[in-house]
Order: structure tokens, then C-alpha cells, then sequence
């Protein structure tokens, strides 16, 4: 029997040949922490008499959630962490100096590498799945493991095999077909598998749709997400200085999958999901028809932060404003993309529309700081999650989105299908 692509990255890892449901221990490529996540690894890596790390250039923690600190507990909670990064003299260690959202700062460092086992205390880990790598989100004890041993344990996962077809109409991207992918299988439909994207679709999707794809993998429950290496890959590989030598995986024609998933995307519209579950998803047609009034609009996080995303919105921005009754906030996912979003005058667009334009953060996306909802408002975000109060008040409403239509949105202060304007 054929083996799955997961199932050649853990075999490579481990030495043997293995299949789903195996619990292997398996070398450990990257271990991935933040600001929230990390103290506690650092305490259980303490208590256990560790000294040093297993492998460090395998190690890095990222600032990201509430950085700079927005009160004191915040500064409190991340001078934990730098005080072990010095002391440990960590080499991959990013803050206010070098900021960026750890699934986007990553792979733009170069230090997410094809074939590569990557866990991170952060379940939007699997992010890096677009990459043709195996990653997936653990517990910060879990995380202390691996710091310490440089393994960890695995059951090899299951995979649900799904088949995109067809060009995607304009103003479709990948946060649409994930989006649709969850609203078939729901938010547990994935429980413990990898979601292994493939089809004609894929080679007209760019690598930040890809990260928009795997990102969201969680929130059907799978362990991760994953697309194969081929020439897009490759290109956004080719000026990375990567940190290990990449190792492409390709599935077996008989490879063996618990499910398939067929989706026709070129009769795919953009989806919104509704609150307050990233399932509860309805065709921005719906949408339009039921009039619904915004009081903000983000673009940003690990989702829809990128470049690309940056560019998608400043398309629709251009010349246009704000609704009056609107906020509009963007927030890119790293430094380099705020930097060469200046470079190419789209931050200049933004604010002329009426946006706040600001520095990396992952806070308003998990109601943090930086874009807080009040009582009763309602948001179109590209963020991931639309739980009651996820971004604020329990009694706010958040509308799922692409950035076409979180742009579009903002314009006309209710929630707008992009193609109209």
C-alpha cells in the first residue's frame, strides 16, 4: 500500500516506513513559541533541571500577541521570555526589533523548510503545512518536551483527501475554499486528521493563498493541513536562506484516505462565515441580501495579513472612503511586508481612505488589543475564529471574510460583495 505524504515525513523522520494510527516519536525540525504560550514552557523546561536546549537552532519564540505590551501583566509575561532568550543566547528570537506574526515570520525567515516536522504552542501552527511540511499546534508542556529532547510523541494522523477543481471566479481565494471546506465538514469534521489539499486549483493559488488555506485547518479540527511542493513553492522558496536542506514528499497514487472531499471552485463564490461558528458559512449572495450594517472592519492576522492581501485591499481602497459609520483597521503580518507596502504606496492609500494602518500584532484577532469590539458591534474580519467574544464583548458579531470583501465592506459599511464595486 501507497503511503500519504504525512506519512513519508514522519517515515523520514523516524527511520521506517509507517502508516496512520502508528504512535511514533519522531526528531523535531522547528518548535515554535509566543509570548502567551512560551512562559509556560519555559517554567515546565525549569522544573524538569533542564539546562540546556536539545537543539536550539530548532527553537525559536516570536513576540507577537501583545507586543509591544499593552499593560503591565503583558510586560511582565514577555519579559520571560526575553530573559531566556538571552540567557540561552537564542539565535532565533524576534521582537520589536524584527517584528512579525510567527506564521508569517517564518516562512519569510526561511526557517520553515519542505519535509520539515514543525509544532508550535499555537494551534494555527498548521499554517506551515502550505510549505509541504507536517505542523501542527501543541500544549505549552508539550512544547517544554521538545525543548528539552528535541522529539515528541505523534499519532500518525489520518488524512482527508481534498480535491479542488477548476479556476476560481475573481475576488475567490484560498480563505474561500477553506472556508468552504469547513462549512462542509463543520469544526470537528477533521478531528485528528490532515486536511492534504490537492487539485487543478492549487497551481492558481500563490503561496499566500496556500497560508490562508492550511492556516484555517484547525478550525475544522484537523491536526494539520498540508499542500505538495511544485513550482510556486519552489519560487517562494528560491531567495530563502533556508535553514535546513528541503525534502519534497509527494503522496502515492494508492496511498489510502479515511475520506475525500470533492470541490468545484469555479462555481465558488466569496463566503462569508457567520457568527458565531467558521462553519456557519453562506455565499457573499446571501450576505448582500441580508444588509448587514458594520461598525469595523480588519484585515490582518495570520490569515490574511500578507502582501498579497495588503495589495487586494488597496486595489478596492484607492480613490474610495471609509463609510462614515465605519472603522477600518489594517495590521500586516510581518515588517517586511509593512515596509514594501510603503514602498509600493499602499499604506498612503489606506490612510487617505480613512484606515488605521498599524505595526504587526496578532492582538486584535483574539481580542487583545488593538481592535476591540464593543457591546452589540459587528465586524467583518479576515481573521480565522468568530466565537462569542473573540474579539471583544460578548454581544459583538464577527463576519468572516477575504480581504476583498473586508475592503469592500469598509467602503460601504455593510457587508458588500467586491465584484459590484
Amino acid at each position: 500500500m501507497g503511503q500519504t505524504i504525512t506519512e513519508k515525513i514522519f517515515s523520514d523522520h523516524v527511520g521506517h516506513a509507517v502508516k496512520a494510527g502508528e504512535i511514533i516519536k519522531s526528531k523535531i525540525d522547528m518548535v515554535i513559541g509566543n509570548d502567551i504560550t512560551t512562559p509556560i514552557s519555559i517554567r515546565a523546561f525549569e522544573q524538569s533541571g533542564a539546562t540546556k536546549l536539545a537543539n536550539p537552532d530548532g527553537f525559536s519564540i516570536v513576540m507577537d500577541h501583545y507586543i509591544p505590551a499593552k499593560d503591565i501583566a503583558s510586560a511582565n509575561q514577555a519579559k520571560i521570555s526575553r530573559e531566556f532568550a538571552y540567557k540561552h543566547d537564542l539565535k532565533h528570537y524576534f521582537d520589536e526589533k524584527d517584528m512579525g506574526i510567527e506564521h508569517a515570520l517564518l516562512p519569510e525567515k526561511g526557517l520553515v523548510v519542505p519535509g520539515d516536522v514543525i509544532i508550535g504552542a499555537d494551534s494555527h501552527t498548521c499554517t506551515h503545512g502550505a510549505l509541504g511540511a507536517f505542523a501542527t499546534g501543541m500544549g505549552s508542556t508539550d512544547l517544554a518536551f521538545a525543548m528539552i529532547t528535541g522529539e515528541n510523541w505523534f499519532k500518525v494522523p489520518e488524512s482527508i483527501k481534498v480535491v479542488f477543481s477548476g479556476k476560481p471566479k475573481p475576488y475567490v481565494y484560498g480563505k474561500d475554499l477553506i472556508l468552504e471546506v469547513i462549512r462542509i465538514l463543520g469544526v470537528d469534521g477533521a478531528l485528528y486528521r490532515t486536511l492534504e489539499f490537492t487539485g487543478d486549483t492549487i497551481g492558481y493559488l500563490s503561496m499566500d493563498d496556500r497560508f490562508s488555506l492550511c492556516n484555517m485547518a484547525i478550525e475544522a479540527g484537523a491536526k494539520s493541513g498540508i499542500v505538495a511542493v511544485d513550482d510556486i513553492t519552489k519560487a517562494f522558496l528560491k531567495d530563502k536562506n533556508l535553514a535546513r536542506e528541503p525534502k519534497f514528499f509527494y503522496s502515492d497514487n494508492d496511498a489510502t484516505y479515511i475520506q475525500e472531499l470533492h470541490i468545484d471552485v469555479a462555481n465558488l463564490d466569496p463566503v462569508i462565515a457567520y457568527p458565531f461558528l467558521p462553519s456557519n458559512g453562506k455565499s457573499i449572495n446571501e450576505a448582500v441580501k441580508d444588509d448587514l450594517s458594520i461598525d469595523q472592519v480588519f484585515i490582518g492576522s495570520c490569515t490574511n495579513g500578507r502582501l498579497e492581501d495588503l495589495r487586494i485591499a488597496a486595489k478596492i481602497l484607492k480613490g474610495r472612503k471609509v463609510a462614515r459609520k465605519t472603522r477600518l483597521i489594517i495590521t500586516p503580518a510581518t515588517q517586511k511586508i509593512s515596509l514594501q507596502a510603503q514602498k509600493e504606496g499602499l499604506v498612503e492609500i489606506f490612510i487617505e481612505a480613512g484606515a488605521v494602518f498599524s505595526n504587526p500584532t496578532c492582538g486584535a484577532c483574539l481580542g487583545g488589543y488593538m481592535g476591540i469590539l464593543g457591546e452589540g458591534e459587528r465586524c467583518v474580519s479576515t481573521t480565522n475564529r468568530n466565537f462569542v467574544g473573540r474579539m471583544g464583548a460578548r454581544t459583538s458579531e464577527i463576519y468572516l471574510a477575504n480581504s476583498a470583501v473586508a475592503a469592500a465592506s469598509a467602503i460601504m459599511g455593510k457587508i458588500t460583495d467586491p465584484r459590484t464595486l
